[in-house]
């Protein structure tokens, strides 16, 4: 995969915009900290914006490089190939659950009477044709997409105040538990997911165009995204009360059906269902994408002939939860704390740290 810069900044920008978003509306992040939930998302997005930080200060050390490459080069041959091939395995994991989420809130909410392993077939199908045109088609269709993603959710934080539904003293009072539950729920779930997983930009930065301001573009983006999903999150208790938020199962969603505006609008949780479905998609192709250049850069066979099989393997570890309960416990209790931090922080700052002291050897050697 050639990685000269083909991509505008503006289209990365906006396409680890549309991967923030992804599915993080489909839950109530936070919600261990009650009406703070607020909090805890401002403080895993200000702990997330560190890891993104440090992410471009590796970009910046070789912006020729993916995170495979510079695994490979600075880790060694073995550990460097070791760790190419957990990240692959990292990236098709969170492919497969969110192709499983998208497959639940299908049957849950449009398509009660399709089977399940069917709407993943589809939803493969066409994730697949993406991903076998390259990066630059996802980019693509990130920006078409884009204007679609905002007026959808702007109109959602625009008709459940406008109908009534916002009760503001649900939110109060204010730290009523101190700050230990607001750090229990921040650290490290809220980091892990969503603000975490833009480690997987490390592959696509290089194919940015070079001359442009990148950071500055990626740090704009990523906190304008932080807010607005900080906002939305909050919506639901707004609406629903912390308690009640925190035991339901598609909690935006039952937000959203409440809206009653019959001689406007009906059926707003089919708009929200779209939303989820193309924020959804966008996730697995990114890391889906993510995983066969990653194929590609260890094996040396085209990232096409990786397609195939990783989408079959995709559909495979998708079905490895046998409900929806127990897929969410898994993903969201042992993954967001034991797998995660080691992708998204740990392997990423001894990275960092190699980098340095190697380049540094180099330079006093010179």
């Amino acid at each position: 995969m050639n990685s000269a810069g083909t991509v505008r900044v503006s289209e990365l920008a906006v396409c680890l915009s549309l991967f923030e978003v992804g599915s993080t509306t489909l839950f109530l992040i936070g919600g261990e900290a009650k009406q703070d939930a607020w909090i805890a998302m401002l403080i895993g997005a200000v702990a997330g914006l560190l890891l993104l930080i440090i992410h471009l200060i590796i970009h910046q050390q070789e912006p020729e490089l993916d995170l495979f490459l510079l695994l490979q080069r600075y880790m060694g041959k073995i550990p460097g190939t070791v760790l190419c091939l957990s990240f692959i395995g990292y990236f098709a994991y969170e492919a497969s659950r969110n192709l499983r989420d998208l497959s639940e809130v299908t049957t849950l909410t449009l398509l009660n009477k399709t089977p399940m392993w069917l709407i993943s077939v589809i939803t493969l199908l066409v994730v697949s044709n993406t991903v076998r045109y390259g990066y630059r088609v996802l980019f693509l269709v990130c920006m078409i997409l884009f204007p679609v993603m905002v007026l959808g959710y702007v109109l959602i934080s625009i008709l459940i105040p406008a109908t009534g539904l916002f009760h503001t003293d649900l939110s109060l009072p204010v730290m009523e538990n101190g700050w230990g539950n607001i750090f229990n729920a921040a650290i490290p779930e809220i980091i892990s997911f969503p603000f975490g997983q833009v480690v997987l930009f490390l592959v696509f930065y290089p194919y940015a165009r070079k001359g442009k301001n990148l950071n500055k573009m990626v740090i704009i983006a990523y906190i304008a995204t932080a807010v607005s999903l900080t906002f939305i999150n909050q919506l639901i208790i707004f609406v629903m009360g912390p308690d009640i938020a925190m035991f339901s199962t598609l909690p935006l969603l039952q937000t959203v059906q409440l809206i009653d505006m019959t001689e406007v609008l009906e059926r707003m949780d089919a708009l929200f269902t779209l939303l989820l479905f193309l924020g959804l998609g966008i996730k697995i192709a990114a890391f889906f994408q993510g995983a066969v250049i990653g194929l590609e850069r260890v094996t040396g066979a085209s990232y096409r002939k990786w397609v195939l099989p990783v989408g079959i393997m995709l559909y495979g570890m998708s079905f490895l939860s046998p409900n929806f309960t127990e897929h969410l416990e898994i993903g969201r209790g042992v993954a967001l704390l034991y797998s995660s931090p080691i992708f998204q922080i740990f392997i990423p700052c001894i990275l960092l740290i190699v980098i340095l002291l190697k380049k540094r050897m180099k330079t006093n050697k010179g």
